[in-house]
């Protein structure tokens, strides 16, 4: 019997150097850096025309004339269409020339009667006649615009309904006009976020119909009622639409950012969570560097990111990859060092690049 325990003691001897010197493990690690942080609320939208109105006919009478194309851009006063207008254009030129004929008849009376060769009262008389005449005129040019549709502000035009000799009625839809750029944005949000959505918030908004491309804008109005069946309110954003991809009607996912803030953030890989707390990895030492683990407390989240609140210093740098077999106090390997602009994915990439 004792020989088999002197036996187990030399092999025990014998591994314990090994021991010892454990192997170091491989990691990849990442920088505890500072940067803006926000809390976001996440919502559905549609978007709606900055302005939008159906152009349409405020007379009776045949389409003689059609100045646009569909989808095509308009400015603010363009002629869009004109209906017959034969009989408006003589009786303005008639009107005007009436009131030019009374302009100077006012100016001859004005002349002799300051140099009392006529009455006042025939002064007056020609003043009468020459208000009589601009108001003819008024009235001729008023007939002629009702039947020239022009673009009440600019905007890109839809769909053309009518063609030149169509007969339109008051409330003919001739065709749509909207403009796109800046579009809105209208969304609902639980009434629990009353206090923090304001005009001038931020948002992020994307829709599938665009997949990979986010749109910026920001909070202008908050509607001023809570819908008392959903408990929501409605506000309203104006995202900047130059190349107008947006388009009105279109579902949109939105994200509030809110709460904006400097914090401290580390990679989603680098937390090790255990039952209710989370720990990380922190390199300590240099010759060779050695595993620490530290509880965190964390805030919020945002892909691949998490806001740290306590337990990590900026410039501390925690294992982001190989926490699954590391200990506390193990030897490491520091493979690679992601940065901001360096994730794993790129690391790959780079040394798939390099072999």
């Amino acid at each position: 019997m004792r020989p088999l325990i002197f036996a187990c003691l030399a092999a025990l001897l014998s591994i314990a150097p090994a021991l010892a010197e454990e192997k170091p493990q491989n990691v990849i690690v990442a920088p505890v850096i500072k940067g803006q942080f926000v809390d976001t609320v996440e919502a559905l939208g549609t978007t709606i025309a900055n302005e939008s109105v159906s152009v349409t006919a405020s007379v009776s009478d045949k389409i003689t004339e059609i100045n646009f194309e569909d989808g095509q851009e308009v400015e603010e006063g363009d002629l869009l269409a004109a209906l017959k207008r034969d009989e408006q254009r003589a009786a303005l030129a008639a009107a005007e020339a009436v009131l030019a004929e009374r302009r100077t008849a006012y100016r001859r009376a004005r002349q002799l009667e300051s140099r009392q060769f006529t009455a006042t009262a025939q002064l007056e008389e020609r003043l009468a006649a020459l208000r009589e005449a601009e108001a003819n005129r008024d009235a001729a040019a008023a007939r002629l615009a009702d039947r020239e549709i022009r673009a009440p502000f600019g905007g890109i035009v839809g769909l053309r309904n009518i063609s030149v000799g169509t007969l339109v009625t008051p409330g003919s839809v001739i065709t749509t006009l909207d403009d796109l750029d800046p579009i809105k944005l209208d969304f609902t949000v639980p009434a629990a976020y009353l206090s923090t959505i304001q005009p001038g918030l931020n948002i992020v908004a994307a829709t599938t119909a665009l997949p990979d491309t986010e749109f910026r804008g920001e909070i202008r109005s908050v509607s001023s009622k809570v819908d008392p069946v959903t408990r929501s309110l409605t506000a309203r954003a104006l995202i900047d639409n130059p190349d107008h991809l947006l388009k009105p009607g279109l579902l949109m996912t939105v994200k509030l950012l809110r709460n904006p803030r400097e914090a401290l953030i580390i990679p989603e890989e680098a937390l090790v969570p255990v039952g209710t707390k989370n720990f990380a990895f922190v390199v300590s030492g240099d010759e060779p560097p050695t595993a620490l683990r530290q509880e965190v407390s964390i805030g919020a989240r945002r892909p691949g990111e998490v806001e740290v609140l306590g337990g990590l210093r900026e410039g501390d740098r925690v294992v982001t990859h190989g926490t699954m077999r590391l200990r506390d106090g193990q030897p490491l390997h520091i493979m690679e060092e992601q940065t901001p602009g360096r994730t794993l994915g790129k690391l790959i990439d780079e040394d798939t690049a390099v072999r």
